[in-house]
């Protein structure tokens, strides 16, 4: 699989576009990036089912660098809650390894597709409805802290997203003002990440048939080339953000997200 320069060019698009949603909708862009990976693998002859782990993968490691430039922003307005993300982050990375290092590797990538397919509906239905949860209680001990690390680093995992879907809803169901939230979440981008890579690059290191520049399931030649760009246009976003109608361009992309959740569950009941 050589890297011509239509790959170079799908790639960089692909970048642009998650970058600058994840700036104007503070959304991560695993959901747009996994359906549109997962075209372009196939369209290079690499299998349904790895095409989907390797999307799902891929996808995952961009969020090493969207995270950091993120977290810095957000760490100069002094908005991250790092007393949660330290107990947070424990359960996380078991979480996270327990999904990517062995359920990712046991489940079928068409199981998989199907599973991003309704997390994906579920989000681009919270999105459109613009649904605030009340808050009604206090972050957890420790103990229950630590549980729900798990459950957002496993789930996210699985879908190759950054957990802000549940990390976010759920800290502000626990009384946590919304853009402490939105930080924290994106400060818990990295452990997740991190964790969810090393279990790829472990589960998938000794698997046959991989395409070139594949290392375990990451797939190289996008890490680098949306990564790039996504960081790059990341920060002209969320200056869009302050002049454009967000509030109607997250129904109009809810809408787009409901098209991609429907092709990922026709590659998952197809395969």
């Amino acid at each position: 699989m050589p890297i011509e320069p239509l790959l170079v060019l799908e790639l960089a698009v692909l970048g642009v576009g998650t970058g600058f949603l994840a700036g104007l909708l503070g959304i991560g862009g695993g959901m747009l990036m996994v359906p549109f990976l997962t075209i372009i693998l196939g369209n290079r002859g690499v299998p349904a089912d790895l095409a989907v782990k390797m999307a799902i993968a891929t996808s995952m490691a961009t969020i090493i660098f969207t995270s950091i430039s993120s977290v810095r922003a957000h760490h100069k307005r002094g908005a991250v809650r790092w007393d949660i993300v330290k107990r947070l982050a424990p359960g996380i990375v078991i979480g996270s390894l327990i999904g990517s290092l062995g359920v990712f590797s046991l489940l079928k990538g068409t199981a998989l597709a199907i599973f991003f397919a309704l997390f994906v509906s579920f989000s681009a239905t919270q999105m459109f409805l613009d649904k605030k949860p009340k808050p009604t209680r206090q972050m957890p001990g420790t103990a229950g802290q630590l549980g729900a690390g798990g459950v957002i680093g496993f789930v996210s995992g699985l879908v190759g997203a950054g957990g802000g879907f549940i990390s976010v809803p759920f800290m502000t169901c626990c009384n946590v003002a919304i853009h402490n939230a939105v930080a924290t979440s994106a400060a818990l981008g990295f452990p997740i990440a991190v964790a969810n890579v090393a279990g790829y690059i472990a589960g998938g290191f000794s698997l046959q048939g991989l395409p070139p520049g594949a290392f375990g399931y990451i797939w190289l030649p996008a890490l680098v080339v949306i990564a790039a760009c996504s960081v790059l246009l990341a920060p002209l976003g969320a200056r869009a953000a302050h002049a454009l109608p967000v509030g109607k361009l997250k129904r109009v992309f809810a809408s787009v997200l409901y098209l991609l959740a429907a092709y990922m569950l026709w590659k998952g009941l197809r395969g």
